[in-house]
């Protein structure tokens, strides 16, 4: 169920909605939707496609650290 802003109520906690990331494919292409993830830090719940497989619930990482890639 889509609450006031458009965004899907996220199902697992009932609190947060859920958020839609997009990324960039390998040949450079944007992905929209790739993954979509709950805006409540306590609850975590993500949903993720890579390679044609759906991934649920993988750990959350700071990308702080990550350096672009050169292209």
């Amino acid at each position: 169920m889509e609450n006031s802003n458009g965004w899907p109520k996220c199902q697992k906690c009932n609190a947060g909605d859920l958020l839609p990331l997009s990324d960039f494919g390998s040949q450079g292409a944007p992905i929209h939707y790739k993954a979509w993830v709950c805006s409540s830090p306590d609850c975590g719940f993500n949903i993720k496609i890579r390679n044609g497989d759906v991934y649920i619930n993988e750990p959350i990482t700071s990308g702080a650290a990550h350096s672009p890639r050169m292209r």
